[in-house]
C-alpha cells in the first residue's frame, strides 16, 4: 500500500515547476499530464496574474484549473470563468492606499485577472536595478495607468493582489512591520525584492481548500510543490508538502519531502516518486 494516496496535486510556478528560463520541461510536462490521466487533479498554483501565465501552462493536456494572484482567484484555464474569488476589501483597500501613498516604491495592482503599474515606473523600468529577467517580465505582463492608486479605488471590489516591489532590501525590511501592521489584508512575499497583499483570508491554501471541498478531496491526499513564503500556507495545508531544492529554508522545514532543484526537475521527480511509481 502506497504512504500517500495523492488525488490532488497543487503547483507553484515560478522556481517550482518552471526552470530558471521560466520553461516547463518535456519531463515535467510528461508526469504532469501522466498523472492527470490516471485521474489526478492536478492544479496550478501561482502568485502571477492570470493573464500572466507562461504559455508552456496552456500546453498541458487535461490542466483545467488555475489558481492565481495568490488564492485570489480560481480560474477555469479554458474559460477564464471564475470559480471562486476572494479578493481585498473595499475598506481595506482604502486603508493600504493611504499608507502607500507616503512612498514611491514600485506598486502593482492585480485587478480582474490583470496587472497594473504606474505608467512612469513601466516607461522607465530598464532605468531601476531589478534584473533584466524581471524587467523583461514586467514589460510583458504588466499593463501601464496614470494614476495607478486612482485607478486602484475605482475597482476598489475586484484587487486581487497587491506588489510592492524595493530596489534595496533595506526598504523592505523597514516596510514589512509597516504592511504587517495593516488591519484586513494578508502579507506574504514570492521574489526576495517584494512584498505581497492580499485579502484577509487570501492564501494559496484557502484556494486549494475550496477545490478539495468542490472534489471531496480530504487536505490527507493532496501533494502540494512550492519554493517561497507565499507557498508556506499551502504545503502546510497538503499531506504531502514538498519542497524543490532551491527552496527556502522554512519551506524545506514544513515539507515531508524535499525534492531537486526546479533546473533539475523536482516537480517531475515528485510527482514520479509519489503518483505514478
Amino acid at each position: 500500500m502506497k504512504e500517500y494516496d495523492i488525488k490532488l496535486i497543487a503547483l507553484d510556478l515560478d522556481r517550482t515547476t518552471l526552470d530558471s528560463k521560466s520553461l516547463l520541461s518535456p519531463r515535467t510536462k510528461n508526469a504532469i499530464e501522466a498523472a492527470i490521466r490516471k485521474g489526478i487533479h492536478v492544479i496550478v498554483a501561482t502568485g502571477r496574474a492570470f493573464s500572466a501565465l507562461p504559455a508552456d501552462v496552456y500546453t498541458i493536456e487535461g490542466l483545467k484549473y488555475v489558481i492565481s494572484s495568490n488564492g485570489a482567484t480560481v480560474r477555469d484555464i479554458n474559460t477564464g470563468e471564475v470559480i471562486y474569488g476572494n479578493c481585498i476589501s473595499g475598506p481595506a483597500l482604502i486603508r493600504v492606499i493611504e499608507l502607500l501613498k507616503q512612498y514611491d516604491f514600485m506598486f502593482e495592482f492585480f485587478v480582474d485577472g490583470y496587472a497594473y503599474v504606474e505608467k512612469s515606473v513601466y516607461d522607465n523600468i530598464d532605468k531601476t536595478t531589478f534584473t533584466e529577467k524581471h524587467r523583461k517580465y514586467i514589460k510583458e505582463t504588466r499593463t501601464p495607468v496614470t494614476g495607478l492608486l486612482d485607478f486602484a479605488l475605482q475597482h476598489k471590489d475586484a484587487i486581487e493582489n497587491i506588489n510592492v516591489n524595493f530596489e534595496d532590501m533595506n526598504d523592505k525590511a523597514a516596510m514589512k512591520p509597516v504592511l504587517a501592521g495593516l488591519t484586513g489584508v494578508t502579507l506574504t512575499s514570492s521574489f526576495d525584492h517584494n512584498l505581497e497583499l492580499g485579502g484577509e483570508t487570501t492564501s494559496k491554501a484557502d484556494a486549494v481548500n475550496v477545490l478539495c471541498r468542490m472534489f471531496d478531496i480530504d487536505p490527507a491526499n493532496v501533494m502540494a510543490c512550492g519554493d517561497s513564503p507565499n507557498d508556506l500556507a499551502m504545503l502546510e495545508f497538503s499531506g504531502l508538502p514538498v519542497a524543490i531544492g532551491n527552496a527556502k529554508d522554512e519551506l524545506k522545514a514544513a515539507a515531508k519531502y524535499v525534492a531537486p532543484t526546479n533546473d533539475e526537475e523536482g516537480v517531475a521527480e515528485a510527482i514520479e516518486k509519489f503518483v505514478l511509481s
